[in-house]
């Protein structure tokens, strides 16, 4: 790997010899190891075939820029490095050893576990917070899922792959831009945690910062159960778009409270308009965290 007069940010680095990990099938992280400060980092390289592709990296680098938030990957470096006549997108990341949500789910089911409400409502809150800075922006993740999330090591989570990001509140006018935005989201937005209004746009209509709410009850679903509602179903070939249209049921259990089941269904609902805003599930968070050791609580 180059050193630092290709990067703009942290000093120089290289990439130890491993496998690189693919991401949505044109980029790849790499670890590498920061030389003067022998910090470890995760090298994202994003495959850039023409210049709309090229856009779309620089859009990436964008949307971390507006950003300085716990909840939230920062960008520590990016370049774009020219690769004959391609070019690969380089943004240097911080490197999380803990791994995503989703490959703590996966390994507590795998021992025939879940995760109890005390660790799923801190993760969900740090979640939602980071949600709340990107909505304050007047954007959307767009993009919202368990392998979306990583842990750090205090079990804080960091939002990452900012690429879907766009303008939270989009006004659809005609039958084309609803094809349009239907399209993008076809390709941007992840099948099983996509939101309805997302998969048949309507010609005239308002999309706005509540298909991350959605995406966020899916997420809250896999945290509770395992897996997200809908993967099974893409996974057998069903048909994710007609089985989105109906209410969610929440499976009955014994390990979660009510008002933790109430909040998922308000998140899952099929019109974006009934769905609450992030601040008001913040509200209701709140109210579930268990009370500081020593604090006097009176139940009412």
């Amino acid at each position: 790997v180059t050193p630092s007069s290709c990067v703009t940010g942290r000093g120089s680095f290289f990439c130890p010899a491993h496998t690189s990990l693919p991401l949505r099938g044109f980029s790849y992280v790499d670890l590498v190891e920061g030389l003067q400060d022998g910090r470890f980092y995760a090298l994202k390289r994003i495959l850039c075939h023409d210049k709309e592709d090229r856009q779309e990296a620089l859009h990436e680098v964008e949307m971390h820029g507006l950003f300085e938030h716990p909840n939230i990957l920062r960008l520590e470096a990016h370049c774009m490095v020219e690769k004959g006549p391609k070019h690969e997108a380089w943004l240097l990341l911080p490197f999380l050893r803990r791994g995503t949500l989703w490959s703590e789910v996966e390994a507590l089911r795998d021992k025939g576990t879940f995760l109890p409400e005390e660790r799923i409502v801190p993760i969900l809150l740090g979640i939602c917070r980071g949600l709340q800075a990107i909505h304050a922006k007047g954007y959307a993740h767009r993009d919202l899922k368990p392998t979306n999330v990583l842990l750090d090591d205090e079990e804080q989570p960091v939002l990452m792959d900012l690429g879907s990001m766009n303008r939270a509140r989009i006004e659809v006018k005609s039958s084309r831009e609803a094809m349009a935005l239907q399209d993008w989201a076809a390709q941007r937005c992840t099948i099983s945690y996509r939101a309805p209004e997302l998969f048949t746009v309507e010609s005239h209509c308002v999309i706005d910062e509540r298909t991350d709410i959605w995406s966020l009850g899916c997420v809250l679903y896999c945290m509770m159960f395992g897996e997200g509602p809908y993967d099974l179903i893409f996974q057998k070939g069903d048909s994710v778009a007609l089985a989105v249209q109906n209410q969610i049921r929440v499976p009955a259990n014994g390990r979660y409270s009510a008002a933790l089941e109430c909040l998922l269904s308000s998140m899952m609902v099929v019109n974006p308009q009934d769905r609450p805003h992030v601040s008001h599930i913040l509200d209701q968070l709140e109210g579930l965290q268990p009370a500081s050791s020593g604090q006097d609580t009176t139940r009412i």
